[in-house]
């Protein structure tokens, strides 16, 4: 175990040190994995439609705040719409317009939990996003959540509209439209999601927040378990036909997810808790006390036996230089004696 802390330390004291540049190269990759994936699934206006523009536009976002890479994501998508069918657009920036009343108005600094959303349901593993916030985040991250899921879905319709939108004629276009936004808001596997991820998250937040041993540990598990069950309650109760491998897989990986936020960000010993008592004027407080993992302390010892060891060597040449003083100043004196008891004989 004091190897990983040490690793640790040592990780944390490298990001320390050049914080603004991994923030900026995890802007850089995030932002191009978002529009590499719009361009590639959509690609509808060509001329967009190339890496070269999503490269050049994540280079932009990570010099911005990163509020700025989801409203550019939202742009890209409504104008490969648009080049679809500008029906289709209008739809598509009424839903966008809700959904981000909502969100700047209360998560407005939870951008990137709108962008890793859909990015964790493309890669089949949902579950890790209640959990990796929960642990760390308040429950009003639950928006930002409910954002992305949304819109995650209404990418998967709006792709399979698409489809048919090509090949139709303008009378048939308000009539898919019109099954568009039923497929968006009457889908019973987005809801069940959504349900499934929201029971998740709240459990794992009320579970890190008691004063219990190992509270994050039982709190990533827990989520994970209550995910599961909400989403397989869904799948018996509606016949959404949810794969249970990517449950299990998407759950194992969030626990791990969670061991490791933990390893960084809440490492304690429990071991050597505490449970505190006193009192003032009105209260009577009961406070459990858990020190923190830290390996500094032996760093700081191997310092002090330098710094001894180098007093010593200076107390010893102080000591030389002294001696050789004093013995200078005797033998000054007594020559001098010699020559005045001289004089006076």
């Amino acid at each position: 175990m004091d190897t990983i802390f040490m690793i640790r330390e040592n990780v944390r004291r490298m990001y320390a040190k050049n914080s603004k540049i991994y923030e900026k190269a995890i802007q850089f990759l995030l932002a191009f994995i978002v529009f590499l994936v719009i361009n590639q699934t959509f690609g509808f206006m060509k001329i967009l439609a190339s890496p070269v523009v999503s490269l050049g536009l994540a280079v932009i976002c990570a010099f911005l705040p990163l509020t700025m890479t989801v409203i550019a994501g939202t742009a890209l998508v409504l104008i490969h719409v648009f080049a679809l069918s500008p029906m289709l657009f209008v739809l598509t920036a009424a839903v966008f317009l809700v959904m981000y009343i909502f969100y700047f108005r209360l998560t407005p600094k939870m951008a990137v939990v709108v962008l890793l959303t859909p990015i964790a349901f493309a890669l089949k593993i949902p579950y890790v996003i209640p959990v990796a916030f929960g642990l760390m985040a308040t429950p009003v991250c639950l928006v930002a959540i409910i954002c992305g899921t949304i819109a995650f879905y209404m990418l998967s319709y709006l792709k399979k509209a698409a489809a048919v939108a090509q090949g139709a004629g303008l009378e048939n276009m308000i009539g898919q439209s019109a099954d568009y936004l039923k497929q968006v808001f009457q889908s019973k596997e987005m809801w069940v999601m959504i349900v499934a991820l929201a029971i998740s998250f709240l459990v794992v937040y009320t579970l890190r927040k008691q004063a219990m041993d190992h509270a994050w540990k039982i709190g990533a598990a827990g989520g994970v378990v209550a995910g599961i069950v909400a989403t397989a309650a869904g799948d018996i109760a509606l016949g959404i036909h949810v794969s249970y491998g990517m449950m299990i897989f998407s759950g194992l990986l969030a626990v791990l997810l969670g061991l490791g936020l933990e390893l960084f960000f809440f490492a304690v010993d429990y071991t050597r808790s505490e449970t505190l008592e006193f009192e003032d004027d009105e209260y009577h407080y009961y406070v459990k006390a858990v020190p923190k993992i830290s390996l500094s302390s032996s760093e700081k010892e191997v310092k002090k036996i330098h710094e001894r060891q180098e007093t010593a060597e200076i107390t010893r040449e102080e000591t030389r230089n002294s001696a050789a003083e004093e013995e200078i100043d005797r033998a000054l004196i007594e020559e001098s004696l010699k020559k005045e008891l001289g004089m006076k004989e």
